[in-house]
């Protein structure tokens, strides 16, 4: 059976110092039950979708049978939390190894809820199905909207109760990713481990992440750079599409540039920069706005690990490193004009582009508009659908814009065309999320969300289909919150 599912693992990871991880008996569940099988996940990691399905399977997916090639461990690492530095480490998470897919990647094959580990520190280690649910669904309009992410291959309920402020159905998720490697992996290994053992993880790290390393005169500078354009990258696309994630601490951001673990995250709805949604974000650390220079301050403490190894002289190695980090704010900003331009239809540069995006966004969080509807109404030049259109200001805005489009030799319909390929239909809109998670969890009826994740696997489809998910929800007078999953 092993044989027919495809199992090709590696497990590269325990090659690593044992500082760096715990190895794992596995913590069967009683009666696990398949909930959700990623069809398209199964093909890219060339397993065969039918074996999975059957009880072989779900014994590897539930966590009660280690599949052939496996030696599960646990991770350790730490992470300034809300910046405050812990020791953590997978508390309710294993790691099955690395599938070797048939194009020659390597994906890790973890479980998260899979029960208590060494670093579970006083928790039970398990999950709800509500909370894996919403990162298949969140994960999955990640990957549609082009955003590098972690993606989730099945969901399996257990068949136990977890015990939260009610009596929950539990669930067990399994994730891929390039890696789970993360700032907080390398901030472990400096404050915990010697200087052979942080090489050793960094070493590992370019061979796995950036073997272009080889022939640089410091390989370790590089790291450093390399991950600070991915992060650069990964954290304009999540401006551009409205995309909040809630809980940006260190050990959150992972050194291959993927979104990952996906808790009190959420898509903004009207446009404000001090959107939050996180239940535990009291203050707005993590705030839409705040993304970007949170982003930047998690990639100083990753610098601040690398020190030892940029340079053996303090000194020097911190002006590297300092001249590295300098170029993050430069390589944002770039990333995410370069994605409004295209939001907006330009596809060349003008020196005022900036002023008159940042007149739009001043304009939609005056009048409180809808983010994505706005770009929408302006990709299909249906203006009068905003109600950003019955504003003086705005009509001037529009005027700047069209003059703006009529100075590049594209015409119209190009721009159209342009905008409709960076401006999603659909976006994994909260009152929607909700929806179908209350179907799901409360009536086990799983299609409404099978619905909303075949909507958000295309989001510039622009179908007559998906329109229904623009729609915005109903005026409350308690503000959305979003959650920690447990």
């Amino acid at each position: 059976m092993e044989k027919t599912i495809g199992w090709n693992l590696d497990n590269s990871y325990v090659q690593l110092p044992s500082i760096f991880y715990s190895e794992m008996t596995l913590n069967p569940v009683p009666s696990p039950k398949l909930v959700l099988l990623n069809e398209t996940v199964v093909a890219s990691l060339g397993l065969n979708s039918q074996a999975l399905k059957n009880e072989e399977g779900i014994a590897v997916l539930a966590g009660n049978k280690a599949p052939s090639g496996s030696n599960p461990i646990a991770q350790a690492y730490a992470g300034h939390q809300f910046g405050h530095f812990n020791m953590l480490g997978d508390g309710r998470a294993l790691l099955y190894g690395e599938q070797i897919t048939p194009s020659n990647e390597r994906m890790d094959i973890a479980l998260k809820g899979s029960g208590r580990t060494p670093y579970s520190r006083g928790g039970d280690g398990r999950a709800a199905l509500g909370p894996m649910l919403r990162e298949y669904i969140i994960s999955e309009a990640m990957f549609g909207l082009g955003i590098p992410t972690s993606r989730s291959l099945a969901v399996v309920s257990t068949g136990d109760t977890i015990i939260r402020e009610t009596d929950l159905p539990g669930a067990i998720l399994t994730r891929i990713a390039s890696s789970h490697l993360r700032v907080g992996t390398f901030q472990y290994a400096a404050q915990w481990g010697t200087d052979e053992e942080l090489q050793t993880l960094a070493d590992y790290t370019l061979e796995r992440h950036f073997p272009n390393y080889l022939g640089d005169t410091n390989p370790y500078l590089y790291l450093l750079q390399e991950v600070i354009k991915k992060q650069a990258s990964l954290i304009a696309k999540w401006q551009l599409v409205g995309f909040i994630h809630g809980v940006m601490n260190t050990d959150n951001m992972t050194i291959s540039g993927e979104t990952i673990d996906y808790g009190p995250c959420a898509f903004m709805d009207a446009y404000d920069p001090a959107t939050v949604f996180s239940s535990i974000d009291r203050q707005g650390r993590y705030a839409y706005g705040n993304q970007p220079s949170m982003g930047g301050w998690n990639l100083t403490r990753l610098a601040e690990a690398l020190l030892p190894l940029i340079h053996e002289n303090q000194e020097q190695a911190i002006e590297l490193a300092q001249a590295a980090l300098e170029q993050y704010p430069q390589l944002y900003v770039q990333n995410w004009l370069k994605g409004m331009r295209a939001k907006l239809g330009l596809f060349d540069e003008e020196q005022d582009d900036m002023k008159l995006i940042e007149e739009l966004l001043q304009l939609m969080q005056q009048d409180k508009a809808d983010y994505t509807n706005t770009f929408i109404a302006l990709s299909f030049d249906h203006i009068d659908k905003t109600s950003l259109w019955r504003t003086s200001a705005f009509k001037e805005w529009h005027q700047k814009w069209l003059a703006r489009l009529a100075r590049q030799p594209q015409t119209k319909d190009m721009s159209q065309q342009l905008m409709r390929q960076h401006n999603p239909a659909v976006i994994a809109r909260n009152h929607r999320v909700e929806e179908a998670l209350e179907a799901a969890v409360e009536r086990e009826d799983f299609s409404v969300m099978n619905k909303l994740v075949t909507a958000l696997s295309q989001p510039f489809a622009h179908t007559n289909e998906q329109q229904e998910y623009a729609s915005l929800p109903e005026t409350s007078s308690q503000p959305y919150r979003t959650f920690c999953g447990t």
